[in-house]
């Protein structure tokens, strides 16, 4: 099959110019006009390519590279082969994501490319909905009845748009996902199969469970960002909000009545059930689930696959099923781990006519 790349080639770059875009310094002035076409990591990088260093995992892949440049800092400038030119950074990664973002720019939101700019013969758009100018709405998507969509939106092929809905500016909607009961605002990125503004999971657990009617709404501030196949279930009585700049990652779901605050980062597989409360810049590593009504405090951290029953203050970090304190969850991992090393050499030392005793 032969090697194909969804991202066309990019003009290239000198040194020179690549030094002055992310403000590293050359090392050597003769690599100036040496010529960059595309980016690669350091396994895989040939001489046109540019790689970064910053992560000491990576030493061998350092070594052998044969990349025609390295982003690096000072302190690790001396582990970089000679053939390699070296554009030094206070932050290589920080300078590689730069430049990564002015040859991709078009890599940055989630268009589906299936359909033209503008309205495809294919939608489905009710006489009520408002769409301003430049407005893209893709093959087979559906908009309601009242829906308002800003313009530079892009509503991806199949979505469904919900009536009342309304839809800020500068928006991408992924192809197949569903949205009702929501306002969103400007700049938001949804990536494929989202789902947001369904029914909570609210019941009265007793008998025939009697279903709680769900009569709130989504809230999507500006500048969010949701992984593919996201959920996120409209409030019962109060709303379910996502702070502004927030970035979720793929298959999240966040239950009714939850408030989630600004510039918080959530990675995939997390379950946050309802009516908790985020504060603003919360990380929850992957797969972290999280109680009802608790309450977790600005800047706080919790460790991946997590599960956490109890409020945490602002600014700590906690991991561990149940969650706590990480200092206090590595002392007793320790701990275990120390007891069953001990209890297993103090099996190996037993005799064996102590443990054949009684036998016949």
């Amino acid at each position: 099959m032969a090697s194909t790349s969804f991202f066309p080639p990019r003009p290239s770059s000198t040194l020179a110019e690549i030094a002055s875009l992310t403000k590293a310094t050359l090392v050597d002035a003769s690599y100036a006009e040496h010529r960059i076409t595309g980016l690669a990591s350091l396994d895989e990088a040939g001489p046109m390519h540019l790689s970064f260093f910053e992560n000491l995992r990576y030493s061998d892949e350092l070594a052998n590279t044969r990349a025609g440049a390295c982003l690096v800092s000072e302190r690790f400038e001396g582990r970089v082969p000679s053939h390699v030119a070296v554009l030094r950074a206070r932050r290589p990664f920080h300078a590689f994501v730069a430049y990564a973002r002015h040859l991709y720019s078009d890599a940055l939101r989630p268009h589906t490319g299936v359909g033209a700019p503008g309205i495809a013969p294919t939608a489905v758009i009710h006489e009520t909905a408002k769409l301003e100018d430049e407005v893209t709405v893709e093959p087979l998507a559906v908009i309601g009845p009242d829906v308002e969509i800003g313009s530079g939106t892009v509503i991806g092929a199949g979505a469904v748009i919900a009536a009342g809905v309304k839809i800020g500016r500068d928006c991408d909607i992924g192809a197949g996902s569903h949205l009702q009961h929501a306002l969103i605002g400007n700049n938001v990125l949804m990536h494929p199969g989202c789902h947001i503004g369904q029914d909570g999971f609210g019941f009265i657990f007793a008998g025939q469970h009697t279903k709680v009617p769900q009569t709130g709404r989504v809230i999507i501030q500006h500048d969010v960002e949701l992984g593919a196949g996201t959920t996120i279930d409209r409030g019962s009585l109060r709303d379910t909000v996502i702070g502004e700049g927030t970035k979720i990652d793929n298959q999240v779901q966040i239950g009714h009545n939850v408030t989630i605050g600004r510039h918080c980062v959530i990675a995939a597989k997390c379950g946050l059930a309802g009516s908790l409360t985020l504060g603003d810049n919360v990380a929850l590593g992957a797969m972290v689930g999280i109680n009802n009504h608790v309450v977790i405090g600005d800047g706080a951290q919790v460790a991946a696959m997590s599960g956490v029953k109890d409020s945490i203050p602002a600014g700590e970090r906690w991991g561990g099923i149940f969650a706590r304190p990480t200092r206090t969850w590595f002392r007793e991992m320790l701990a275990v781990r120390r007891l069953a090393e001990g209890s297993g050499a103090e099996t190996a030392a037993r005799p064996d006519d102590d443990r054949d005793e009684g036998r016949g």
